[in-house]
């Protein structure tokens, strides 16, 4: 099924109504449902209308009797107005009874705790093995509880990272103008915290993202007159970009266009000058700020295919990237698509 920006859809799993507001590739787009957007297959959504003609209107059956002893125990949860100090991450796990009356974590629900005297915009995601699973920005109030998200409990087997930029609401010169965080768990941690608060009778555990937000770090001024004097070039800030060299919308990575010389080189090193290049070419497009740039790699092993998916995972400026089929470079190339 085809989707298009600003259609509306429902999520399958959630039977959530949302919206279309970015398409990544032939089988995922970016969903936006109540001010949070996410990556979902195509296949996990449908039209709205599709669940509204298939909804049978009928008058609904009467309920049977529910006794009291069939009731099932709930677990309650008590928050105070105040917090301990710091930010912190809170995880609230939710128990559903199995067949055999056993008490077992169905998902988890994620909150951010502000425990101090400031209000934050913050910059949170979910990384599974470097990809982004869940991404949202919001405000973070002064002694807020702010509910998240919810994780699926087999999720946690994938060892989950969370990161958060906070950033502050009121600017203020003293302070930095922005603190970032990660917070990386094990499946076999978490597994212990919840056996832990089960046996404690606590209704959560809780990680300290940081006590106080930091100060603004003082730069040393550096007297540049004399590199002046002895004749190198020195330009403002603001003004180095139009000093860098061009950037490119498609950098051709085959040896060959790198260096002549490639046919007594290893092929290590080849692969070496390959990911210099690639580097060196990523950095100018993220300079000129550019939206998307294709690097061609071929298809031959795909080491170095491999080898650049496993740097794009790790830049903060990689929006998305895609190998897919395209009639110029078949699967050899590479697209990836910034943001700023």
């Amino acid at each position: 099924m085809k989707f298009e920006i600003g259609d509306k859809v429902t999520v399958l799993h959630s039977n959530e109504d949302g919206e279309v507001i970015d398409i990544i590739n032939d089988k995922m787009v970016m969903v936006e449902v109540r001010g949070v957007k996410f990556p979902a297959y195509t296949d996990q959504l449908d039209f709205p209308y599709f669940k509204q003609f298939s909804q049978q209107k009928s008058i609904p059956a009467k309920k049977p009797k529910t006794y009291i002893d069939q009731v099932p125990k709930e677990r309650i949860v008590v928050t105070g107005a105040k917090h301990p100090p710091g930010v912190w991450l809170m995880f609230l796990p939710k128990f559903e009874t199995d067949e055999f009356g056993d008490d077992i974590v169905d998902l988890l629900k994620v909150h951010l705790i502000n425990g101090t005297g400031i209000s934050y915009g913050f910059h949170y995601k979910v990384n599974y093995a470097g990809e982004t699973g869940f991404d949202l920005k919001n405000e973070l109030l002064i002694n807020q509880d702010f509910y998240v998200h919810d994780i699926p409990f087999d999720h946690l087997n994938d060892n989950p990272t969370f990161a958060c930029e906070f950033t502050l609401l009121n600017a203020d010169k003293s302070k930095a103008e922005y603190y970032e965080t990660s917070l990386k768990l094990k499946a076999q941690q978490l597994f212990k915290k919840i056996e832990e608060i089960k046996l404690k009778g606590e209704p959560h555990f809780s990680y300290k993202l940081f006590d106080t937000y930091p100060a603004r770090q003082e730069q040393e001024k550096m007297d540049i007159s004399a590199l002046s004097a002895a004749g190198y070039k020195v330009y403002e800030a603001s003004k180095a970009r139009q000093h860098l060299p061009p950037a490119r919308s498609v950098i051709d990575l085959h040896i060959e266009k790198i260096t002549d010389d490639w046919k007594r080189l290893s092929n290590f090193e080849m692969l070496t000058l390959q990911l210099k290049e690639f580097e060196k070419y990523y950095e100018l497009a993220v300079a000129h700020h550019q939206s998307s740039v294709i690097f061609i790699h071929g298809v031959g092993t795909g080491k170095l295919r491999d080898e650049i998916h496993e740097q794009l995972r790790l830049k903060k400026e990689v929006k998305y990237f895609v190998n897919q089929y395209h009639p110029s470079y078949g699967y050899g190339a590479t697209e990836v698509f910034l943001q700023y």
